[in-house]
């Protein structure tokens, strides 16, 4: 079973940025994806950026397209989310997530069956 560990959220001002890490352990080698999710109050969890491990494509929202990159370390068994250019609108609860289920849609929360803790993010001057 895939457990996954959060860090690298706290407070930063808008136009700052921030590094996500997700440390996984456990059994790992078949998931289908990995990725980053957010939630803010009163609103819906969204897929934020996630990759595939079969051809390693990339999925980011269009809401953060080009300020944030996803990345892996396989040695350390992390994947990591640098988020550049960070505006109010960012501010959520940030959760790693991956998924057993093959979809072409692999950014959508609802595939998505083992969650780490999630770590706080917020963007305020």
């Amino acid at each position: 079973q895939v457990q996954l560990v959060e860090s690298g959220g706290g407070l930063v001002q808008p136009g700052g940025s921030l590094r996500l890490s997700c440390a996984a352990s456990g059994f790992t080698l078949n998931y289908y994806a990995i990725g980053w999710f957010r939630q803010a109050p009163g609103k819906e969890r969204e897929g934020v950026s996630c990759i595939s491990t079969s051809d390693l494509s990339t999925y980011y929202a269009d809401s953060v397209k080009g300020r944030f990159t996803i990345s892996r370390d396989n040695a350390k068994n992390t994947v990591y989310l640098l988020m550049n250019s960070l505006k109010p609108e960012d501010s959520a609860l940030y959760y790693c997530a991956t998924t057993r289920y093959y979809s072409s849609s692999y950014c959508d929360p609802r595939l998505y069956d083992y969650w780490g803790q999630g770590t706080q993010v917020t963007v305020s001057s």
